[in-house]
């Protein structure tokens, strides 16, 4: 299994970055890049507990979907996306938020396994998980924006 872990200081609420943070169009802006769209389940607007959104987007040349549900979440704190269909053996990210002295804290714990064994790790160290990496940084700089523009 690997791991990411990111953090992100943003100048605005902790309200207004949870929400900014499970906003569909703001995600949809920062995942231009892949041409990444939500295609089915909640596909505009904020996403809550138990609903599902369906992302269909372009990766290492290949368009690729990816159904997450919300399993968890904690108003303002905290709230999780687990993967129900993709090509993932699995996926969980966990976003935490935490506000001081009116400086929101938002971290990003990203856990996924890759399929395909010996095969998968190797794609994995070599290509995937940077590309995970860069690809919550670009999220994490519109959400940041977007928050601190409110």
């Amino acid at each position: 299994m690997t791991t990411i872990n990111l953090t992100t200081k943003i100048n605005a609420s902790q309200k207004t970055v949870f929400d900014v943070s499970r906003d569909i169009d703001i995600h949809q802006k920062s995942a231009s890049k892949s041409n990444e769209v939500a295609i089915a389940g909640v596909t505009s607007g904020l996403i809550n507990l138990n609903e599902t959104v369906t992302w269909r987007g372009k990766h290492f040349g290949f368009y690729l979907t990816h159904k997450s549900r919300i399993t968890a979440m904690d108003l303002y704190d905290y709230f999780v996306d687990e993967m129900e269909e993709g090509k993932f053996k699995t996926f969980k990210h966990e976003h935490f938020f935490e506000e001081k002295n009116g400086v929101t804290i938002m971290t990003d714990k990203l856990q996924y396994e890759t399929p395909f064994s010996i095969i998968g790790k190797l794609f994995d160290t070599l290509f995937l998980k940077n590309h995970l990496i860069n690809f919550l940084l670009e999220r994490n700089k519109i959400l940041k924006k977007t928050a601190e523009n409110k």
